[in-house]
C-alpha cells in the first residue's frame, strides 16, 4: 500500500480526528486544520480560524509549500439554528461561509499538485439535513451546496485521476450535534425518530465510509454522495 498525505479541515474532533485516526492507522500521512487544538490529534494539526479568509490562505499557502497532498477532507462546519422569521443575515452568511469557503479554498489550494501527480481524492462532508431539516435554513443550504460542488467538481476533474464525492452523515454523536441536540431534549427525541435504526452514528462509522472513498478502491466513484444515517434518508425525512 502507497504512503499518502491527506488534508482534513476541522480534524481537531468528532468526525474529522475519527478520520484522521483511521487514516494513520492505515499509514497514511495526516494533516489537519482546526481552529482547536487536541492532545489526540495522530497527525499534524495546524491551528488556523477556517472563518477567517486570510489567516486560511496563509495557512494553505504554508502547508501547500511543506508538504504533496494526495487529498482533502472538507469537512469544517457550522451549525446556527434559526427558524424562518427569525433568520438573521448575519448568521446566515457565517454559516455559509465556514462551510463553503475553507472547502473552495483548500481544494484549490491542493488542486495543482494532485493534477500533476495525477492522483487525488476529495471528500466534502455534506449531511442528512440538505434533504430538509427544521430551523437549518442556512446549514442545509450550505451542505446542499457542497453537494453541488461535488457533482461538478467530479465532471471537471473525471479525467485527471481525481475523483470528488462526498458524505452525508445522518444524526451523529460528535460535540457539535450534542451543542444543538442536548441529551434528553426534544432535538434529541426529533432525530432519533427519523432514524430508523433507533441511534445515532459514530464518527468512526462516518470515517469508515469516507475511507473507503479515499482508496484505491474507489477510483471507478466520483460525483456520488453517499448518506451514512442509519436508514433515515430513505424516505423518513426530519419533521
Amino acid at each position: 500500500m502507497m504512503k499518502r498525505t491527506f488534508l482534513i479541515t476541522g480534524a481537531s474532533k468528532g468526525i474529522g480526528l475519527g478520520l484522521a485516526h483511521r487514516l494513520t492507522g492505515a499509514g497514511h500521512h495526516v494533516v489537519g486544520i482546526a481552529r482547536g487544538a487536541s492532545e489526540y490529534f495522530p497527525g499534524t494539526l495546524i491551528s488556523a480560524d477556517l472563518a477567517d479568509v486570510q489567516q486560511t490562505q496563509r495557512a494553505l499557502e504554508e502547508l501547500s509549500q511543506r508538504y504533496a497532498f494526495d487529498g482533502i477532507v472538507n469537512n469544517v462546519g457550522l451549525v446556527k439554528p434559526q427558524r424562518l422569521g427569525q433568520i438573521d443575515l448575519a448568521s446566515f452568511e457565517e454559516v455559509m461561509r465556514v462551510n463553503l469557503n475553507p472547502a473552495i479554498l483548500g481544494t484549490q489550494a491542493l488542486l495543482p499538485g494532485m493534477k500533476g501527480r495525477g492522483w487525488g481524492r476529495i471528500i466534502n462532508i455534506s449531511s442528512l439535513t440538505a434533504l430538509g431539516s427544521v430551523e437549518r435554513t442556512a446549514y442545509a443550504a450550505a451542505k446542499a451546496s457542497l453537494i453541488s460542488f461535488t457533482r461538478n467538481w467530479a465532471l471537471e476533474l473525471a479525467q485527471t485521476g481525481i475523483t470528488v464525492n462526498a458524505v452525508a452523515p445522518g444524526p451523529t454523536e460528535t460535540d457539535l450535534f450534542r451543542a444543538n441536540n442536548q441529551p434528553g431534549s426534544v432535538g434529541e427525541e426529533r432525530y432519533l425518530k427519523g432514524v430508523p435504526m433507533k441511534r445515532f452514528g459514530k464518527p468512526e462509522e462516518i470515517a469508515a465510509t469516507i475511507a473507503f472513498l479515499m482508496s484505491e478502491d474507489a477510483a471507478f466513484m466520483t460525483g456520488q454522495t453517499l448518506y451514512v444515517d442509519g436508514g433515515a434518508s430513505i424516505g423518513n425525512l426530519l419533521f
